[in-house]
């Protein structure tokens, strides 16, 4: 009997920007294979990852609740802060329970060194890919399962896009969950030389076209992937979607660059102010498209509010799979908005990051309809490498760090602590800033002075948010 749930293929992009998708870009990167997806699927124009970076955004797309109730709270996986709590529930577990074959092929990054926190243990019955933050495209090692093994100079993104076609080839007679989230364009900067190339006789530094070139790679690998679902007879029995974890990531460190080349490089990134890291647009604001035949519209584009929690709901209810327990969830069902339909409210949505701990005093921010709130960042409190330190105070907390590392390298027992750093930043925040993103997506033109009482009113939210997220995290037990 044929199958009538749908399958799920949901693709991940690692550090690609909203200018990279080609209908938000200059016209510089080639996506065709992505452009074929906003034809034929519904693009969210207001679309938001729930962190500006890395492991606290995947930890709330897969669990559909703001990353600090997870636990996931940086990208530091030797510290373990990059851990989903083992009392979530995640996506591929609701699935798996509904009787899908699920698999995950690519970057984890929400728990290595302890199996607890890895994908097998985490609802994927199959895994092919690393633990880590990143790995080189041509020398790594990847696991499969249990088992390890090792580059044969197969380019990264080649191989992990062979491994899910072969996935989908292995699945076809029955409904699969497959997640691929692929390690392209962060870096290492690296993508084969006549990619590359192509992108050098536009005039492009060697970080862009690089960078433009993995994506075109990763771009073609979709392709294959649309390819083999229409090969098998499933694109019209499939949900495909594809989003990127966080903003462009325009600060290169110093050790991935050649000589001579900027620190900063940035690319085009439709005007949008800041990048990964950084709570502005820019850094938060991500592409994603959605397609699923004859239930979503295709060549439609959505202006409605939509975030990354949003999607452990939503995918549930069109794929008709009850969420089996587990913690509240923050997102919301978009299915209705997928349909045509409007929604009932536009929920707000908020935002923190920074390194180590989480501090409302620091990157914060919150959105209200066509109304954002944002604490900056206050300087000093993301980067600690000893060359970007610019006062006295930097230089202790940099020694602080170190001091961090060094004991927990010594006491891994720690590992599930955090990391007992003493708050040398100046407690009295940067001012807040208000922005109204209809007419001003640039975010360069703060109305705090013009509006005291919005401010006033939305900052109070945005700290009760806080105090509830981290009041969650706090009862989180590790062991």
């Amino acid at each position: 009997m044929p199958q009538v749930r749908p399958n799920v293929v949901f693709i991940v992009a690692d550090d690609m920007g909203y200018g990279d998708l080609g209908c938000f870009s200059d016209g510089t990167v080639r996506t065709p294979h992505l452009d074929r997806l906003v034809e034929e699927g519904t693009c969210f124009r207001q679309h938001y990852s729930a962190s500006p970076i890395c492991s606290p955004a995947r930890a709330s797309l897969l669990t559909g609740r703001y990353p600090h109730r997870t636990g996931a709270i940086t990208q530091h996986e030797v510290h373990g802060l990059d851990r989903i709590a083992l009392r979530e529930v995640t996506i591929a577990d609701a699935f798996r329970a509904a009787g899908y074959r699920t698999s995950l092929v690519g970057k984890w990054h929400n728990g290595t060194l302890d199996a607890r926190f890895e994908p097998n243990a985490r609802g994927f019955d199959e895994f092919t890919g690393f633990c880590g933050g990143w790995t080189d495209y041509y020398r790594y090692h990847l696991r499969r399962n249990q088992a390890t093994f090792g580059s044969q100079g197969t380019y990264l993104t080649d191989l992990l896009t062979q491994e899910a076609v072969d996935f989908i080839r292995r699945q076809a007679s029955s409904p699969f969950f497959l997640y691929v989230p692929y390690n392209a364009p962060h870096s290492p900067f690296q993508a084969p030389p006549g990619m590359v190339a192509r992108y050098r006789d536009k005039g492009l530094s060697r970080i862009v076209a690089t960078t433009y070139a993995m994506i075109e790679r990763m771009d073609q690998g979709i392709g294959r992937v649309l390819g083999e679902l229409d090969r098998l007879g499933l694109a019209n029995n499939t949900i495909v979607a594809f989003t990127s974890d966080n903003g462009p990531a325009f600060f290169n460190p110093p050790y991935m660059l050649e000589e001579g080349e900027p620190t900063f490089n940035e690319r085009y990134n439709a005007g949008l102010r800041g990048s990964k890291g950084w709570i502005y647009d820019g850094g938060i604001r991500v592409p994603m498209v959605l397609r699923n035949p004859g239930v979503v519209p295709a060549g439609r584009f959505e202006d409605s509010l939509a975030h990354f929690t949003d999607w452990m709901p939503t995918l549930l209810s069109m794929a008709g799979i009850p969420r089996p327990g587990g913690q509240e969830l923050d997102g919301h069902d978009l299915s209705p908005l997928l349909e045509g339909r409007d929604l009932a409210h536009e929920p707000r949505q908020f935002w923190q990051w920074n390194f180590y701990w989480p501090d409302i005093g620091t990157n914060a921010a919150m959105r209200e309809g066509r109304w954002k709130l944002v604490r900056p960042m206050i300087r000093g409190t993301r980067f600690f490498r000893d060359e970007l330190c610019v006062s006295d105070e930097d230089r202790a907390r940099t020694a602080a760090f170190v001091e961090a590392d060094i004991k927990h390298k010594e006491d891994p027992r720690s590992i599930q602590e955090l990391i007992p750093v003493p708050r040398l930043w100046p407690q009295r925040p940067e001012e807040p800033q208000l922005f109204d993103l209809s007419t001003d997506p640039g975010e360069s033109t703060d109305l705090a002075p013009d509006h005291p009482r919005r401010v006033s009113r939305m900052l109070a939210r945005l700290e009760r948010w806080f105090e509830d997220v981290e009041a969650d995290r706090a009862t989180i037990r590790w062991s």
